[in-house]
């Protein structure tokens, strides 16, 4: 009598623990490798939820790993094997959604976070933002300046020269503010280089006095 090899309804909903139960696919390595629990307890907390920088998560997250030096190792093999407990919530979720074995490198894994959590449609958004900035009434130029400067770090790949910035910021100045600035550059910001007006700004926003300005003044453009 023929034995039946189909398997059984139990048989195949039951859990393989042969899978492997992540999109990760680790490549083999010749050396004993293994992560510290010191080094996991370092790594900051990516929850995916609003308001979280998903770039800021990935420079400090480079940062905890780059302290990590194993004979052997590359860098890229760490952060592969170490990003997956420096996520949580949400984020943790969105990994264990991905395909199983779809992801086989560093950079991959890298890609598919960025994507994810900063797509295309954001940095349209971001890059709107920064052309049409607008000083508030009452912001003096400092806050106004580091408000500009947060913007733009938001959205590292944002591609925009910097000529354009230092023309986007200036234009949205206030107009005692933007005065004030052609004053101190000795006839008008846009007659020096972009290099020359980023470092002519960056002496104005250490200046005490530019905490006055702004706290009368409103956005007349």
């Amino acid at each position: 009598m023929a034995q039946n090899s189909e398997r059984t309804i139990n048989e195949m909903t039951s859990l393989d623990l042969n899978q492997q139960p992540l999109c990760i696919e680790y490549p083999t390595l010749d050396v004993d490798f293994e992560l510290k629990s010191g080094l996991i307890h370092l790594l900051p907390t990516f929850r995916g939820l609003a308001g979280d920088d998903p770039h800021k998560h990935l420079k400090e997250f480079h940062v905890v790993c780059s302290g990590m030096k194993l004979q052997g190792v590359t860098k890229e093999q760490v952060k592969l094997r170490a990003f997956p407990f420096s996520l949580g919530e949400k984020a943790k979720d969105w990994l264990y959604s991905l395909p199983w074995g779809s992801i086989i490198s560093w950079d991959e894994l890298e890609k598919q976070f960025r994507e994810n959590y900063f797509p295309a449609s954001r940095t349209i958004t971001i890059r709107k933002e920064i052309s049409v900035i607008r000083q508030f009434s009452g912001e003096n130029f400092h806050e106004y300046w580091g408000r500009f400067k947060h913007l733009v770090e938001s959205c590292p790949h944002h591609q925009i020269p910097d000529h354009l910035l230092i023309q986007y910021f200036y234009e949205g100045l206030t107009e005692i503010n933007r005065t004030l600035v052609d004053a101190a550059s000795g006839g008008a910001l846009y007659d020096k280089t972009p290099t020359e007006a980023r470092k002519l700004i960056k002496i104005m926003d250490s200046t005490p006095n530019n905490l006055l300005v702004g706290m009368t003044t409103h956005h007349e453009r």
